[in-house]
C-alpha cells in the first residue's frame, strides 16, 4: 500500500528573539524586540553592570523602543510585543507608536547561526529528507520516516518538537498536510509551539476561509489586485474558474492561483539546492558619506568581505565574480561585480575586488547600505573550481566591460 504523502514546515517561533531570550530568562514574558542595528546598545548595559551574570542584568537596564531613534526594522518580536500589532519587518519607529514599553535587543547574527545549524541538525538525526528554507524554517519529507503517518503525523512532530527543546531550549511550530503549500499554512495555526495537521478534506472547512495573504506567494500588490477583483479570502479565489483567473493574471500565475486555492502543490523537498551567490549587507543607522566618514565605512566594508569570506568557507564554496552593492540617501540603487581568473573564498581576494569596484561607482554621496557579493560559485576543490586559465596573467582581474571610468578615489583603502 503507498504510504500517505505527509509534509511538514517547521517554523522556529519568534527564532531571534527565543535565542536572545537564552542569554537574558528575566526578560521572558515582556514585550521585546530585536532589530535596530549593531550591537551597541546592548553593550552599554553590560558595561554598566559589568560583574553581574547576564541573567541577573535587571529587566529596568535594557533600552525601551518609546526612546529608539533611527530608521531600523524589527527582525522579529515576542508574543507579548505581538500583541499590540508589532511585527517582523515594521519600521522602529512605527513599532514604538504602538508598543513603547517593549524593550529593544538587538540581533546576535552569528549566536543565530549558531542555534540555526543545531536545531536543523536535530531534525535530520530523525527525518533525513529535509529542505532548508531560511535561518529559522525547513520542510520535511515525513512519508517514508517511521512514526510519520501516525496521527497524521503529529507523533513524529511531537518527537521531533521534544528534540529540537532538549537540544536548543527553543520551542517550533510544525504544520503536517500532504504538501508544503498546506503545511506551510498550517504551521502558522498553532504558534508557538503547536502541531497542526492539516488532510485534503480539511481545505474547503480550514484553508477556504483564510485571507488570500496566507498563499505563500501572494504578496502586497497581488492582494491588491485580488481585492480589486472582490477576491479577498482563498474561498473567493476557489470559487473562480482558472479559465477567469488566467485572463485576469495570465497563463502561469492564474494557473498557480486556481491550484493553490485547491491546495495542489506538487513541489518535492529539496535537500540539495547550490547557492548561486553568498552576500552580506548592512543598512546604516545614520547616511554615511564616503570621504566624511571614511573611515568608518572602511571598517565597515572590511568586515563585510572578511565575512562573506567566512560564510563561503565554512560551506566549502568558492567564487569568482566579486561584487558591490551601494543604496544611496535617496534610495537609488548601484551595483558593480567583476570576475577573476581563479576561485577564491579570501577575505583580502574579495576585498581587494570589491574595492576596485566601488571606483567605478559615484562616491560623492550618502549612504544609507553597503553590500559585498561572490557569485559564480563552485564547490571548494572541485575540478572548475580548482581550473585555472592556461594564459599569461592567470589569476588576475578581467576589465569589467563597459565599466565607468576609474575613479581616483581611494576612500576605502586601508591606511
Amino acid at each position: 500500500m503507498t504510504a500517505l504523502r505527509r509534509i511538514a514546515h517547521l517554523d522556529m517561533d519568534a527564532f531571534f528573539a527565543s535565542v536572545e531570550l537564552l542569554r537574558y530568562p528575566q526578560l521572558k514574558g515582556l514585550p521585546v524586540v530585536i532589530g535596530g542595528g549593531r550591537r551597541t546598545a546592548d553593550d552599554r548595559v553590560l558595561q554598566r553592570h559589568a560583574g553581574l551574570p547576564l541573567s541577573e542584568i535587571p529587566a529596568s537596564a535594557f533600552p525601551l523602543l518609546r526612546d529608539y531613534v533611527g530608521r531600523g526594522v524589527i527582525t522579529t518580536a515576542t508574543y507579548p510585543a505581538r500583541q499590540f500589532g508589532v511585527g517582523s519587518a515594521m519600521g522602529m519607529m512605527k513599532a514604538a507608536k504602538l508598543c513603547p514599553q517593549a524593550i529593544v535587543l538587538p540581533v546576535d547574527f552569528d549566536e543565530v547561526r549558531t542555534y540555526s545549524r543545531r536545531f536543523k541538525s536535530t531534525i535530520a538525526e530523525i527525518a533525513p529528507v529535509v529542505e532548508d528554507r531560511g535561518v529559522d524554517e525547513v520542510y520535511i519529507d515525513f512519508t517514508e520516516v517511521p512514526g510519520g503517518q501516525r496521527e497524521g503525523g503529529r507523533a513524529l512532530a511531537r518527537l521531533i518538537q521534544r528534540a529540537i527543546f532538549e537540544n536548543t531550549a527553543l520551542t517550533c511550530s510544525i504544520g503536517v498536510a500532504p504538501n508544503k503549500l498546506l503545511a506551510k499554512m498550517a504551521s502558522e495555526f498553532d504558534k508557538p509551539n503547536g502541531i497542526s495537521i492539516v488532510y485534503e478534506a480539511d481545505v474547503q472547512t480550514r484553508i477556504w476561509p483564510l485571507p488570500v495573504r496566507k498563499i505563500n506567494g501572494i504578496g502586497p500588490k497581488a492582494e491588491l489586485k485580488l481585492a480589486k477583483l472582490h477576491l479577498h479570502t482563498i474561498a473567493d479565489i476557489a470559487s473562480q474558474s482558472r479559465d477567469w483567473l488566467i485572463d485576469n493574471f495570465g497563463m502561469a500565475t492564474g494557473a498557480w492561483l486556481h491550484d493553490a486555492a485547491w491546495g495542489r502543490d506538487n513541489r518535492p523537498v529539496v535537500t540539495e539546492s547550490e547557492p548561486v551567490s553568498m552576500s552580506r549587507e548592512t543598512t546604516f543607522e545614520r547616511d554615511l558619506h564616503p570621504v566624511r566618514d571614511r573611515a568608518e565605512l572602511g571598517a565597515v566594508f572590511t568586515d563585510l568581505c572578511v565575512k562573506v569570506a567566512g560564510d563561503l568557507q565554512r560551506k566549502g564554496y568558492v567564487g569568482k565574480t566579486i561584487g558591490i552593492k551601494l543604496r544611496y540617501d535617496d534610495f537609488q540603487i548601484a551595483t558593480r561585480d567583476q570576475t577573476i581568473d581563479h576561485f577564491t573564498a579570501d577575505a583580502t581576494t574579495i576585498r581587494q575586488i570589491a574595492g576596485q569596484c566601488l571606483k567605478r561607482v559615484d562616491l560623492s554621496r550618502r549612504l544609507r547600505l553597503l553590500g559585498v557579493r561572490v557569485g559564480k560559485l563552485a564547490k571548494a576543490g572541485s575540478a572548475p573550481a580548482t581550473q585555472i586559465a592556461d594564459q599569461p596573467g592567470a589569476g588576475a582581474p578581467r576589465a569589467p566591460s563597459g565599466s565607468a571610468p576609474e575613479v581616483n578615489l581611494d576612500l576605502f583603502e586601508r591606511s
